[in-house]
């Protein structure tokens, strides 16, 4: 495939030319701020939402949130045109934000960049089916008087941690993480939701974690299909009583959750309402969402 084309600090350069200063803030403390969106039928779906969650973490940095979120916006909407032309048919793209402090505190030069790949799909194709194991582990999330739950930032750890933990408990797994005070948090990459039938969808209050797109995304399916939904603290023994356990994240979109600390979720697969639901997300985008996933899966090489 042709080398796709970046943004980088207002240059517009080979994506295998993209480099950080190993000075630059964003390497040395982490201090990076990011946002990830992806395209369906090669457009950006949500980009408002995106840009939205940006600013707020711009803002919570102290950075020149204005002039930040329009460079990128100008930026990301001419990435797509640049690299229109690799796009194959029927595929989708991820794009990645992220902007650093460059090499001083106050951000007077910050580096600011915009890249993006081909979804890989395979990563995820045939959990559309399969579901997800999860493992809750003991690694916490970090706790809102180190940095609030709606900075969306590359510090992330704990995360690395978390998974570590799981994968070495159960081989695939992907971690969850509890709340300072118990509850349940997010996993790694995605918002959780469970879905009980006399409550209906429920995921952690956004006030404790990442407000996810994707989350609003659901909710907005939810009420199109009379399905209720709220958002509360949920112990680790209710999601475990759960009839149906799901990750949303841009990505993903929605997959169902089918095991939890090496145990069957409920019927230990794709329940009837998470099919509902991810029908409803795929005629929202114009897209069957696990069958372009699984077009685009590469076979695994034989062990």
């Amino acid at each position: 495939m042709t080398t796709a084309t970046a943004y980088l600090s207002g240059k517009w350069i080979p994506h295998q030319e993209l480099h950080l200063p190993i000075d630059d803030l964003g390497f040395i403390w982490g201090a990076t701020v990011v946002e990830r969106l992806r395209t369906f039928n090669g457009q950006l779906f949500r980009p408002e939402e995106h840009f939205l969650r940006l600013r707020r973490s711009l803002e919570i940095m102290g950075w020149d949130a204005d002039a930040l979120c329009d460079e990128v916006s100008r930026a990301s909407h001419e990435f797509i045109e640049r690299n229109s032309s690799l796009f194959q048919s029927d595929d989708d793209w991820n794009m990645v934000v992220f902007i650093t402090p460059g090499k001083t505190l106050d951000a007077r030069q910050p580096t600011v960049c915009v890249h993006g790949q081909p979804l890989p799909f395979r990563y995820w194709a045939e959990q559309y089916q399969t579901g997800v194991p999860c493992t809750i582990v003991d690694v916490r999330q970090i706790p809102s008087d180190c940095w609030p739950a709606e900075l969306k930032c590359r510090s992330r750890m704990h995360y690395f941690l978390a998974d570590h933990q799981a994968r070495s408990t159960v081989p695939g797994a992907q971690a969850i993480l509890l709340d300072q005070d118990g509850h349940i948090g997010e996993a790694t990459t995605a918002n959780v939701v469970a879905y009980f039938p006399d409550r209906g969808l429920v995921t952690p209050p956004r006030s404790k974690v990442l407000p996810g797109v994707s989350q609003h995304v659901l909710f907005e399916l939810a009420d199109s299909l009379g399905i209720p939904h709220c958002e509360n603290d949920l112990l680790p023994q209710q999601l475990a009583a759960a009839d149906e356990a799901y990750l949303t994240s841009t990505s993903i979109c929605l997959l169902p959750i089918t095991q939890l600390d090496n145990k069957p979720l409920a019927h230990g697969n794709a329940g009837p309402i998470y099919q509902k639901l991810l029908t409803a997300w795929g005629k929202l985008v114009g897209v069957d969402i696990a069958a372009q996933a699984q077009q685009f899966c590469k076979p695994r090489p034989k062990a």
